[in-house]
């Protein structure tokens, strides 16, 4: 429910143009990036972006504004809680 709530608050714009591209508002940190694929954490959850010669164009946390070009095969929304979680559970069995 609090989820829910902070969701109601949030604002995310994405654009997409002719799959080349790609400009998101509301990032809160780029965790992940090479030519193939960008994991950004959003407002709205972790967004993994794939595709081919990917390139980070614009970054600035104090605006929330990201630009990628390159050609965009896919985004993909995911819970940070539960990638937070997968990373632990990685982490755990590595160390034991």
């Amino acid at each position: 429910m609090d989820e829910l709530k902070k969701m109601s608050n949030t604002f995310q714009n994405i654009v997409l143009e002719n799959r080349e591209k790609l400009n998101i508002t509301g990032i809160v940190d780029v965790l992940s990036f090479d030519d193939q694929i960008i994991i950004i954490e959003t407002e709205l959850g972790l967004l993994t972006i794939k595709g081919e010669d990917l390139k980070i164009n614009k970054l600035s946390i104090d605006t929330s504004d990201f630009m990628v070009d390159g050609k965009i095969n896919s985004l993909t929304y995911s819970s940070s809680d539960s990638s937070i979680s997968k990373n632990k559970n990685i982490l755990s069995k590595i160390f034991k």
